[in-house]
């Protein structure tokens, strides 16, 4: 009998992927600010000041 030989084809290949799921942390730094903002508000002090005046009612004389 003739046997004949065989015909070797490269390999097939069939990948099944698969995907896990892994934690990766991402830190968002949050800065919190309390402002005082000062502004300048005019306030108007009033002194009282007393002051004595003396007037002289006379006549005038006449030369």
């Amino acid at each position: 009998m003739f046997r004949s030989r065989p015909i070797v084809c490269p390999p097939r290949y069939h990948v099944r992927n698969q995907f896990v799921k892994r934690v990766h942390p991402i830190i968002h730094p949050i800065v919190n600010v309390n402002r005082i903002n000062v502004i300048d508000v005019p306030r108007h002090i009033i002194k009282p000041i007393r002051r004595t005046e003396v007037v002289h009612h006379r006549r005038r004389f006449f030369c």
